[in-house]
C-alpha cells in the first residue's frame, strides 16, 4: 500500500485478508509467547480428543466386561486428561491475551508516532475523529482477533482435524458420509463471508465518521452552546449514529444467517450419521464405546466447524480494521528529511532567505498562495509582514516551518537550503508564538516546558518571570503544577499568551514567528504581553504577522504583501508617504492601535 503523494490520502490498498498478514510484523518481536501459546494449544487439543477414546475404553472395557477396577483405571485416567486440559487451557489463555494486549499496545503507539509525523496536508482531508476511531475501535478488533479468535481458530482447527483422523480409525464408512457435507458447510462460509467482510468495513467506517462528529463538535462546544446549535448537532449525530446501526444490522443479521445455516447443515448431519450408527450397533458391525467415541468425535468436528464459521465473522472484522490502520501506516508524509540531511551550527545566526517562491495549497490548486515571493531578512532583525487576508502572510510562517514544500524556489537559513534539512532539526531552531495559543491539558510548568523538556523547575520560572506570567501562576490553586484543563480553559486569553510567550523563551530559538500575539487581548493583557514580546524579541530573527500599528511601527522593516506577492517594503512613515495598499491598511486595519502609537 501507498499514500497519493498530492493529498496524503491512503492509495488503494490489498484485499482486506492481506492486511491480517501485516499484523504478523507486530507479533514476531514476541514468538516466544506465541510459540508458548502453540503449545498449550496442541496439547488442550489433544487432551480433548483424548477424552474420546477415554469414552471408548469406559464403554467397551469397563462396562462391557463389567470389571469395576477397569471402571476405576479408565476414569482416573479421564481425570488426568481432564487436569492435563484444564493447566493447558490456562498456558494457552494467559499466552494468548498477554500476546494481544502487547501487540495492541504496540500498533497504537505505532500508529500515533506515525500520525504526529505526517504534514498537515493529511489533515487537511482527514479529520481527526477518524484517526481516534483507528486508534480505538479499530485496534479493538485486533486485539479481539489477537488475544482471543486466532487462539479459538487455530484451537478449532486442530480439533477438526484430529476428529477427523478419529473417526476415520473409528469408522471410514461413517466418516465418508460426514465428509459428504463438508462441501455444503463451506459454501455458505465463502458466499456470506464475502459479503460479511465487506459489511464490517462499512460499519467500521460509519463508527469513524460517528467519531469525527463527535469530536469536531465538542471541540467547539462553546460555540455550538453560542449559537444555539445544540438540536442541529444532535439531529445530525442522530443521523450518523442510526446510519453505524442499521450498518451494524445489516453485518449482524448476514452473521447470524451464516452461524445459523453452518449450525444447521453440521448438527443435522450429526443426527443423520447417529441414526446410521446406531443401526451398525444394533447389526453388531460395531460397538457401543466405538459409537459413542465416534459420536463425541462427531460433536467436536462439528462444533469446531460451527465455531470457525462465527469466528470468521470476527476475523472479516479485524481484516477490515488491519486495513484501516495499515493505511495510515502506509501513508507518506510529503515533507520528510532527504537521505543525508546536511546540519546547522548549534546556535544558527538566523539569517533567512526566501527565494522566488511559488506554492499552491492542495486543497486550492487553482489559486496560488505565495507568487514569485522572494525576501531576504538580516541576522537579529524585525521584520513585520502585513496584508490583507489571503495575503500569503501565513503561508510564508508554514513554508519556513516546513509543514509544506514550496512548489518552486528555495528557503535558506544561514545559507543552507531548508529541504537539506532535517524538519525536527530545523524546527528545534524556530519558536512559534500563536495569535490563538494552545495550551495542553496538563500542569502549568509542563505547558511551559513544552519548549524545552528537559528544563529545570527553576529555567521554567525564569521564563515565566521574563514572559510576566509568574505573578498569576503563583496566585493559581497549585502554582506552577495547577491543570489548567484541555485548552486552557482556566485561564484567560492574556495569561495563555503569556505561557505561549514562556514556551518560546524557554527554547530560546535564534528565529521567532508571531502570529500577532496581542490582536484579539484587553489592553490591560496587551501591554503585558506586549513587554513580554519585545525582551523575547531581543537578539532574534523575527518576523510578525501584524494586526496592530504599535508593533508595525516598532519593526525594523515593513513587508506588504498582497495576493502572494511582496507589493511594498519598508518603514512606516515612507510607506504611508507613498499611500498605496499600506496606507488603506494604516487606516483600516491599524487605526485600532494609533492609541497606543500616540502614547
Amino acid at each position: 500500500m501507498s499514500a497519493d503523494a498530492t493529498t496524503g490520502r491512503p492509495a488503494p490498498s490489498r484485499p482486506a485478508l492481506g492486511a491480517l498478514r501485516l499484523v504478523l510484523n507486530f507479533i514476531a518481536p514476541y514468538r516466544w509467547m506465541a510459540v508458548g501459546a502453540g503449545i498449550s494449544l496442541v496439547v488442550a487439543a489433544a487432551a480433548v480428543l483424548g477424552i474420546g477414546q477415554a469414552i471408548r475404553r469406559v464403554i467397551d472395557v469397563g462396562f462391557g466386561m463389567g470389571n469395576g477396577s477397569y471402571l476405576d483405571l479408565y476414569f482416573s485416567a479421564l481425570f488426568g486428561v481432564v487436569a492435563v486440559l484444564a493447566i493447558a487451557t490456562f498456558g494457552r489463555f494467559y499466552c494468548v491475551t498477554w500476546l494481544g494486549e502487547r501487540v495492541v499496545a504496540d500498533i497504537r503507539k505505532a500508529v500515533y508516532a506515525h500520525v504526529l509525523r505526517l504534514s498537515p496536508i493529511f489533515f487537511e482531508s482527514t479529520r481527526t475523529g477518524e484517526v481516534l476511531s483507528r486508534l480505538t475501535t479499530d485496534t479493538e478488533l485486533i486485539q479481539t482477533l489477537v488475544g482471543s479468535s486466532v487462539s479459538v481458530a487455530l484451537r478449532n482447527v486442530l480439533l477438526f482435524l484430529g476428529s477427523a483422523v478419529l473417526l476415520v480409525v473409528t469408522s471410514p464408512r461413517l466418516t465418508l458420509l460426514v465428509a459428504l457435507v463438508i462441501p455444503l458447510v463451506v459454501l455458505p462460509i465463502v458466499i456470506l463471508g464475502r459479503r460479511l467482510r465487506k459489511l464490517s468495513r462499512e460499519s467500521q467506517d460509519r463508527i469513524a465518521d460517528l467519531s469525527a462528529q463527535a469530536s469536531e463538535t465538542l471541540n467547539a462546544i462553546t460555540t455550538v452552546q453560542a449559537y444555539t446549535y445544540e438540536d442541529r448537532e444532535q439531529a445530525l449525530f442522530a443521523g450518523k449514529a442510526e446510519n453505524a446501526f442499521a450498518t451494524a444490522v445489516r453485518r449482524t443479521r448476514a452473521r447470524a444467517w451464516l452461524t445459523a445455516l453452518v449450525m444447521l447443515l453440521v448438527f443435522g448431519a450429526v443426527n443423520g450419521v447417529m441414526w446410521i450408527g446406531g443401526k451398525a450397533v444394533f447389526a453388531g458391525e460395531m460397538s457401543g464405546g466405538e459409537l459413542s467415541a465416534f459420536v463425541f468425535y462427531a460433536v467436536i468436528g462439528a462444533s469446531a466447524v460451527g465455531a470457525l464459521s462465527e469466528i470468521w465473522g470476527d476475523v472479516q472484522r479485524a481484516a477490515g480494521a488491519a486495513e484501516r490502520l495499515m493505511q495510515l501506516l502506509a501513508t507518506e508524509p510529503t515533507v520528510r528529511a532527504p537521505a543525508d540531511p546536511l546540519t546547522l551550527p548549534a546556535r544558527p545566526a538566523g539569517r533567512l532567505q526566501f527565494d522566488a517562491l511559488r506554492f499552491h495549497y492542495p486543497a486550492r490548486p487553482q489559486i496560488a498562495a505565495l507568487d514569485d515571493l522572494s525576501l531576504e531578512v538580516a541576522a537579529g532583525e524585525t521584520v513585520a509582514i502585513v496584508g490583507p487576508s489571503g495575503a500569503g502572510k501565513t503561508t510564508l510562517f508554514q513554508l519556513l516551518l516546513r509543514f509544506y514544500d514550496p512548489d518552486s524556489g528555495t528557503i535558506r537559513i544561514d545559507g543552507v537550503e531548508i529541504a537539506r534539512l532535517d524538519p525536527v532539526a530545523l524546527r528545534r531552531h524556530i519558536g512559534l508564538v500563536a495569535q490563538d495559543p494552545v495550551i495542553f491539558g496538563s500542569s502549568v510548568a509542563d505547558n511551559i516546558r513544552y519548549g524545552r523538556p528537559d528544563a529545570s523547575d527553576a529555567e521554567v520560572q525564569a521564563a515565566a518571570e521574563a514572559a510576566a506570567a509568574h505573578g498569576f501562576i503563583q496566585a493559581l490553586p497549585e502554582g506552577y503544577q495547577t491543570y489548567l484543563g484541555e485548552r486552557g480553559v482556566r485561564l484567560s486569553g492574556g495569561q495563555r499568551q503569556r505561557i505561549a510567550i514562556a514556551r518560546a523563551l524557554l527554547r530560546d530559538p535564534p528565529v521567532l514567528l508571531l502570529d500577532e500575539a496581542t490582536s484579539a487581548l484587553d489592553a490591560e493583557s496587551e501591554r503585558k504581553v506586549q513587554a513580554a514580546l519585545e525582551r523575547l524579541m531581543q537578539g532574534r530573527t523575527t518576523l510578525v504577522i501584524a494586526h496592530r500599528l504599535a508593533t508595525v511601527q516598532k519593526a525594523d522593516r515593513i513587508v506588504v504583501m498582497e495576493q502572494g506577492r511582496i507589493v511594498a517594503a519598508g518603514r512606516h512613515d515612507s510607506l504611508m508617504a507613498e499611500g498605496g495598499l499600506y496606507a488603506r491598511l494604516a487606516r483600516l486595519q491599524f487605526m485600532t492601535g494609533s492609541a497606543d502609537a500616540a502614547a
